[in-house]
């Protein structure tokens, strides 16, 4: 199950301001990132990628679009971790990191905060989710 928190995702207007900050203060660094249709930036720290960040044009209009867009874990037994999913009829959404060996699975706490859990994609093969085999979910 969920061995560790893999990642934070944060929304900005100043990409190469916050890629420079972090890199001075916390001492990350730009790394590989999939590619993505969007603009952003995966720093890195101890050789993990820790700190997403992705581009917006203009900051948030509203209270609840928060720059914080969601959290992540990384997890083992991702058959297991559906089947409690289903068992109690949580709502998730399935997808595949393009070029990186990931199967993310978005799901919302009561609050409505996103949460994903990854799994390592070779965990996923052949699995049968809602009569389609993982294979067939779509890249992010």
């Amino acid at each position: 199950m969920i061995e560790r928190l893999d990642h934070v995702n944060l929304r900005t207007t100043r990409l190469a301001e916050m890629v420079a900050w972090y890199g001075r203060i916390l001492g990350l660094e730009p790394g590989p990132r999939p590619p993505f249709g969007f603009a952003g930036a995966w720093l890195y720290g101890g050789g993990n990628p820790i700190v997403h960040l992705v581009e917006i044009s203009a900051e948030a209009a509203r209270p609840d679009d928060l720059a914080l867009e969601h959290a992540a874990f990384r997890a083992t037994d991702f058959a297991n971790f559906i089947k409690q999913l289903d068992d109690n009829d949580v709502t998730y959404r399935l997808a595949r990191t393009p070029v990186f060996p990931i199967v993310q699975v978005n799901i919302w706490d009561p609050d409505g905060n996103h949460l994903h859990v990854d799994f390592d994609a070779a965990e996923a093969e052949g699995v049968e989710i809602a009569g389609f085999a993982t294979s067939v979910i779509k890249p992010v």
